[in-house]
């Protein structure tokens, strides 16, 4: 199954230092044990089209093998300190998921 999380940062959290910050704390989600693989990144310099929506700061991108691994990421420990960490830094958060 994917995971696609897309975040929009607060205007204040948009300086490079709170970016990194934020980039770590997505290493950390991408390091979880049951991610088979993943990463994050931000909106592509691809031409503007009338279906792309490039208006979010970060992607977060997982591939589990199982239901039952995409859920043990959502109570892991490390997941639970992203997110304590940084819930106050994003105005919006979009979750995706496919099977």
């Amino acid at each position: 199954m994917e995971h696609h999380v897309y975040f929009w940062l607060k205007a204040e959290h948009k300086t490079e230092g709170a970016r990194a910050d934020f980039e770590k704390g997505l290493d950390l989600c991408v390091g979880i044990g049951t991610v088979s693989r993943g990463g994050w990144g931000r909106p592509a310099a691809t031409a503007e089209r009338p279906v792309t929506d490039k208006s979010w700061d970060y992607a977060l991108y997982c591939s589990f093998d199982s239901l039952a691994d995409h859920d043990a990421y959502q109570v892991d420990p490390d997941h639970d300190v992203f997110v304590a960490d940084h819930k106050d830094r994003w105005e919006r958060v979009l979750v995706m998921d496919a099977e």
